[in-house]
């Protein structure tokens, strides 16, 4: 029996449960939030005008990427609702850029040493060692800054498509503009820092941001330097036409040595702030390694400013612990008057990055910096962790100094996110009327029960869920039953039911299968 004639017997214009990842699912897609969320979803998401933080931990095909998904949609929601308060969102799930930059150094120096082999573990476990919770920040703020810099400057940016772009007003270069010009040297400082374009070099969208903040680029230090040239041609210039003349003249000696003078002094000026500022950008390319920036790109950037604009700016060098914490307020002060009134950092897929590998250990180094109770607490600022369940049997292994500092009691932590059959059931009779086609005769609702044969009754199927234990494997557990069904029937015996028997084999053969997987015994 053909799959597809199943389907159309029951009025399904596909396969309610082939997807397994939720970020590849159209039928997701199609449900609405309260429709695919799991029970706890609603304390996860918190009150979006007030973001805040929460923890989940949760087994592989628990929903951890559909409760992120549906945070976003949620957010998109709230913010086409309320213009003046929005929220930004921030996808923090690709930890792979983030490790790459923190552990080239050693990763290199392996390689070097294996001539040109691949790096050996010890090496990976003594990069991921190096991780820290500046780290995270810089990250976040990159993919925040971006964002923001990306709405000024009416780029295309990442998440577009599911609504993760920010909105800003049609006369944002007007209302830019009318910022406090302290406001404005915050963006150029931030964008110097943190941004990072998908495409095209940051220097030239720094001076396009510039021009829009209205930070011209002629500021003291490019005419000390302009002075300088004019200066020495002058004092120059008056020497040799003094040589020329019949007889000295002490009027241009003393124009020329007054040039020559001027000169000197403005090329010492000049020279001296660009030696302050190569200063500063090494302290601050050699403290956070987590910014994509080349030195003489960054040096660049902070001459165009002016010193005013620079004095008193928190910059993340080496023992500054706080500056982190000050540039992300000074952020959420640019969003405030932007209209956003706070922002929303999801981390998920902490287990994928290559470096990671799904090892429990790894991920701990990675995750265990950001569990940290003055960054989970920021106001204006909610972080979602979402997290592999490996990891919460690390943490209860933890020390009560480790507790204390991350004071988790605070973070709205989810420990385990558990299904009920009952739950699992109502989720996949509602996945099967996503799929109905809209002309379908009798317009009653479809439910699991109407697959199988009378003798399967609803308790059944609840008991066969509860075993499956969470949405993935209650997926592969009804379309292993579809597949199985259509096996064993020829096409001219095709039955638009599901009988007992076959049922239970697949019930016995999932089972087996997820025992397995969790006696590690089996890959899933």
């Amino acid at each position: 029996m053909n799959v597809e004639t199943f389907l159309a017997q029951h009025g399904l214009s596909e396969n309610p449960f082939t997807a397994e990842e939720a970020r590849h699912d159209p039928v997701f897609e199609r449900l609405p939030s309260d429709a695919a969320a799991h029970p706890d979803f609603t304390k996860v998401l918190g009150r979006i005008d007030q973001p805040s933080t929460a923890i989940v931990f949760g087994e592989k095909g628990s929903g951890k990427t559909a409760i992120r998904l549906l945070v976003g949609r949620r957010v998109a929601e709230h913010n086409q609702t309320h213009p003046d308060r929005r929220i930004l969102l921030v996808p923090y799930d690709d930890l792979n850029p983030l490790l790459d930059r923190v552990t080239a150094g050693d990763q290199a120096g392996a390689k070097r040493g294996n001539r040109g082999g691949d790096a050996d573990v010890t090496t990976i476990e003594r990069g991921l060692d190096r991780i820290r919770l500046e780290d995270h920040q810089d990250a976040v703020l990159s993919l925040a800054v971006t964002r923001l810099v990306d709405a000024m400057l009416g780029t295309p940016t990442a998440g577009a498509e599911r609504g993760e772009a920010m909105i800003l007003p049609e006369d944002i270069a007007r209302r830019v503009a009318r910022l406090p010009r302290q406001l404005r040297a915050d963006v150029a400082v931030l964008a110097a820092l943190y941004d990072s374009p998908r495409r095209g070099a940051a220097t030239q969208r720094w001076g396009e941001l510039c021009r829009l903040l209205k930070l011209g680029r002629f500021t003291p230090h490019y005419w000390m330097g302009v002075g300088t040239i004019v200066l020495a041609a002058l004092a120059g210039g008056l020497l040799l036409a003094d040589r020329a003349a019949e007889a000295p003249s002490v009027w241009m000696n003393l124009g020329a040595a007054l040039a020559a003078a001027g000169a000197m002094a403005c090329g010492v000026t000049w020279a001296w702030r660009r030696f302050a500022i190569w200063q500063l950008v090494r302290r601050l390319v050699a403290a956070a390694p987590a910014l994509d920036r080349s030195p003489s790109y960054l040096c660049r950037m902070l001459l165009s400013l002016r010193t005013e604009d620079l004095a008193g700016q928190p910059w993340p060098w080496k023992g500054n612990k706080d500056a982190r914490y000050q540039l992300t307020a000074r952020l959420l002060g640019v969003l405030e008057a932007v209209g956003y009134n706070g922002m929303v950092v999801l981390v998920d897929r902490v287990d994928e990055p290559s470096l990671v590998s799904g090892q429990p250990g790894r991920m701990m180094k990675l995750v265990w910096p950001m569990l940290d109770n003055k960054f989970l607490q920021q106001r204006g600022m909610g972080i979602k962790l979402l997290l592999p369940l490996e990891l919460r049997h690390a943490l209860l292994r933890e020390s009560p100094a480790f507790f204390q500092e991350a004071r988790l009691d605070k973070q709205c932590m989810i420990d385990r996110l558990t299904w009920s059959g009952t739950t699992l059931y109502d989720l996949c009779s509602r996945r099967l009327n996503a799929c109905r086609r809209e002309a379908k005769g009798d317009g009653q609702p479809l439910s699991l029960t109407d697959l199988f044969e009378p003798e399967v009754n609803r308790q059944m199927l609840i008991d066969a869920l509860e075993q499956m234990q969470q949405p993935r494997d209650a997926f592969k557990f009804l379309y292993a039953a579809i597949q199985e069904h259509c096996r064993v029937l020829p096409e001219e015996e095709a039955s638009a039911r599901i009988s007992r028997p076959v049922m239970e084999a697949v019930r016995r053969q999932q089972s087996q299968r997820i025992s397995d997987f969790h006696r590690g015994v089996s890959p899933a």
